[in-house]
């Protein structure tokens, strides 16, 4: 009866034992394959999305500035030429309008305008859950949540409006002074109103750094579009450099050449 070989070393004549790679699962775990990581990067934004909404935020911001300086009197006093800053606002207000039609040309632009649009059961979810302040009720949404779409409806309707009083404001003889007097009324509180709703807009984008990044170059991580908008399938998911790499298949070592 051969003498049994002292622990830790192999019987003579069998083959030597393959020692674990550094970072192994531990003796009796069952062997699992590296799942590839989700912490990549995915599309949101098309470039031409980011440049409509860059010229209109910088036409919204022309028209709120120079209204400031027409309203505020220590405004009106500071800036002064008061001909020209009328003339600024006239038309940053009525080229708003342009960016958006020249972003029709553009098929994801058609495309989010139509997610915009639709108003489906989840959307009433979020709603109902954003207005009561539930923080334990799941919050579905799809590309864009319900807040994102009312705020996008009602402010399509507001600079509608207020391009259509101002155009009244300004060409004083297209109607009699009772219909310029009400166009003045309606465009005053109206702007009151748009500024108040853009500064909510302005705060709750300065609160999400990942949004804001997506904006400005047009992708977001996945764990963000998974965490907020869980019902969205990016349709042009970009991966990172190093998700890409732990994707690849490693070259087969000395250890994993014999086949078992």
């Amino acid at each position: 009866m051969p003498e049994a070989a002292p622990s830790g070393s192999a019987p003579s004549g069998s083959a030597p034992s393959r020692s674990a790679p550094s970072g192994s699962a531990p003796p009796g775990a069952a062997p699992s394959k590296a799942a590839p990581r989700r912490s990549g990067r995915v599309r949101r934004f098309s470039p031409a999305e980011r440049w409509i909404h860059r010229a209109t935020a910088a036409l919204m911001g022309l028209c709120v500035a120079s209204a400031a300086c027409l309203y505020l009197p220590a405004l009106a006093e500071l800036v002064g030429r008061r001909h020209l800053v009328v003339t600024v606002h006239v038309w940053s207000g009525l080229l708003l309008a342009v960016p958006f039609l020249l972003g029709l040309a553009s098929r994801a632009f058609r495309a989010d305008l139509r997610r915009l649009g639709r108003f489906g059961p989840h959307d009433r979810v979020w709603l109902r859950a954003a207005l009561r302040r539930d923080r334990v009720t799941a919050r579905p949404a799809g590309k864009f949540n319900a807040g994102q779409k009312v705020y996008a409806g009602w402010l399509a309707g507001a600079v509608l409006v207020m391009t259509g009083t101002g155009a009244l404001m300004w060409w004083t003889g297209l109607v009699p002074l009772v219909q310029r007097t009400a166009a003045v009324f309606v465009h005053d509180w109206l702007a009151l109103a748009v500024g108040l709703v853009l500064a909510a807009h302005i705060g709750k984008a300065l609160a999400d750094p990942e949004a804001r990044r997506g904006l400005r170059t047009g992708s977001v991580g996945r764990a963000w579009a998974e965490r907020e908008h869980p019902l969205w399938q990016p349709e042009q998911p970009e991966q990172t450099e190093q998700t890409e790499q732990t994707e690849q298949p490693a070259p087969a070592g000395p250890a994993e050449t014999h086949g078992g």
